[in-house]
């Protein structure tokens, strides 16, 4: 009940009116039944823009420090995830993708549709990064389509570490529902794995038009930092 409390009233026409968001393609999302949409990661407001703009409900896979914040505000932020339709995913250790697929095919099998980025993490520059496969395990387990969607203008309304988002327009864009049940049965296999998850990447990226990199986020991210580390460490002394 919160969920649509949220989305028709609360939530939702103030980030129409803050984002103006505009969609494409809208048709391809189907009106029910299982289905994986798959998308870029900008901005933390992609989270509350895509369900705001579908008409059906879309349960999304987060990461668990949402939901695990000290004080009144962490138990209220996790009470807001979870009302938004987030399911918590720890992403740390070895069995943080087993549990993440688990969580997603739970969504799946309850005929729902299944929101996930399969860059792992949020763009730190606007980029579109490596897709990691968990998305290819979960379709061809599920035996579902995979419906690549792109956000565009949210890295610009609201980059990482703004709180208040500016007054930007967004345009959310969802392609043709891509079908890989010709790899039933195979998801143990890891180089169709990648290629399934190449292909959604690809289907992204026509949408989006990003500059692609062929790394992971989280490791890009984990090298900007430690160069911003050592040029704090180590600045450069002016010559002369």
């Amino acid at each position: 009940m919160f969920y649509y409390l949220l989305k028709y009233v609360l939530l939702g026409p103030l980030l129409r009116l803050v984002f103006r968001p505009r969609t494409e393609g809208l048709e391809n999302v189907p009106s029910s039944g299982a289905a994986i949409v798959a998308g870029n990661h900008l901005s933390f407001s992609d989270h509350f823009l895509m369900p705001a703009i579908l008409k059906r409900r879309i349960t999304f896979l987060a990461k668990a420090e949402y939901f695990t914040g000290p004080g009144l505000r962490g138990r209220l932020t996790a009470f807001f995830f979870r009302s938004a339709g987030q399911i918590p995913v720890d992403r740390s250790g070895k069995e943080a993708g087993q549990a993440a697929i688990r969580e997603g095919l739970g969504v799946l099998g309850k005929d729902e549709l299944l929101g996930i980025y399969p860059e792992g993490t949020r763009s730190h520059d606007g980029r579109l990064y490596k897709g990691k496969v968990g998305v290819a395990v979960m379709a061809l387990k599920a035996g579902v389509p995979v419906i690549p969607c792109a956000m565009i203008g949210t890295f610009e309304a609201q980059p990482p570490g703004k709180v208040i988002p500016n007054i930007h327009p967004v345009v959310i864009r969802f392609g043709k529902p891509l079908d890989f049940s010709r790899y039933a049965g195979m998801e143990n296999e890891k180089a169709i794995l990648r290629a399934i998850t190449d292909e959604i990447m690809y289907a992204i990226l026509s949408l989006s038009e990003q500059e692609y990199v062929d790394e992971y986020a989280a490791v890009a991210k984990a090298k900007q930092a430690e160069g911003e580390h050592k040029a704090r460490r180590f600045p450069k002394m002016p010559l002369g």
